[in-house]
């Protein structure tokens, strides 16, 4: 993987435009629960499609899933 692949999967160009990242934007706006729900649900999306939407490259859908589970470990660890 090329330190481009990975900046598109943990900070992606496309949602550093503002002064916070977007998913702290999300996460500011929502309750704990309703944000964790979201990053499951992200979870999920990414692991069902990863071998239909870019089929030259699944693994990237498969990063995005574990970044996001990642993030969704990291909320609960902080929390408790």
């Amino acid at each position: 993987m090329t330190d481009d692949e990975w900046d598109e999967i943990n900070s992606p160009r496309h949602y550093n435009n503002n002064t916070v990242e977007t998913i702290d934007l999300i996460r500011d706006s929502m309750e704990a629960e309703e944000y964790r729900g979201y990053l499951k649900g992200n979870v999920f999306k990414y692991v069902s499609r990863h071998r239909y939407k870019d089929k030259e490259n699944p693994v990237k859908d498969l990063l995005k899933a574990r970044w996001y589970l990642y993030k969704l470990i990291e909320d609960i660890k902080n929390d408790g």
